[in-house]
């Protein structure tokens, strides 16, 4: 029995250190719960943010300027021109000089015609006038013609540029230069017109004036006074 109690206090006197942990099911899920929220409101911010910059990209490419300009080009074809058709000879594109010449070159009736040299100088400028008018529109016509190989290689750059384009302003602009170039087109086709119809007006104007000027001649011609009067004449003294 000794031996048994000697045991009992050895047993008795070891302190009691090792405990049992708990696992609590609940307030792990919870936690993993939280964690995933987290990774997803994480996982939201990032692709807003992807799409913030994909935005910011877009609108970057929108706004970028077209690289190819057609329009210095353009400008000095079209004052090229204006020179052509502003080296009009004779009669110009002035409503003043168009009325005094109709007024002095061109009058409405030859009355009294001064002189028969007069007269001939008066048809050498209607001539003139028809003559320079025809060349101006042949000038003219040229120019034009020597213009459609330079709007060839613009419009065919332009395209290029405008299936290239990776952005609305690119392409804008592109659309914008191209509608120019057919703007062009349509004042070389008007200067051709003008200066056409005014060759035409300065030809129809002479024709006019040449049959005015046939009938004043007759009408001096014709005019020859009182005509013959018949009188004594002595051939013997």
């Amino acid at each position: 029995m000794a031996g048994f109690g000697a045991l009992s206090s050895i047993v008795v006197s070891v302190p009691a250190h090792a405990q049992w942990a708990v696992y609590d099911g609940a307030a792990h899920v919870q936690t993993v719960l939280i964690a995933a929220r987290e990774l997803q409101q994480v996982n939201q911010e990032a692709q807003s943010l992807l799409n913030e910059a994909t935005m910011l990209e877009n609108q970057a490419r929108n706004l970028a300027n077209l690289p190819l300009s057609v329009l210095a080009p353009l400008e000095q074809s079209i004052e090229a021109t204006e020179q052509i058709v502003g080296q009009a000879q004779g009669l110009s594109y002035n409503l003043t000089s168009i009325d005094q010449a109709f007024s002095q070159t061109y009058p409405q009736a030859l009355a009294s015609p001064s002189s028969a040299a007069q007269m001939t100088a008066d048809a050498q400028t209607r001539w003139q006038n028809a003559r320079g008018a025809y060349q101006d529109g042949l000038r003219v016509q040229t120019g034009a013609v020597q213009n459609l190989d330079a709007t060839r290689s613009q419009i065919d750059s332009l395209v290029t540029s405008s299936q290239a384009a990776t952005g609305a302003l690119q392409a804008a602009q592109s659309g914008n230069q191209l509608t120019a170039l057919q703007t062009r087109q349509l004042a070389d086709l008007t200067a051709v017109i003008t200066a056409m119809g005014r060759a035409q007006a300065l030809e129809g104007a002479r024709q006019v004036e040449s049959e005015e000027q046939g009938r004043a001649q007759l009408a001096n011609f014709l005019n020859y006074g009182a005509g013959y009067t018949p009188g004594t004449a002595q051939m013997f003294h």
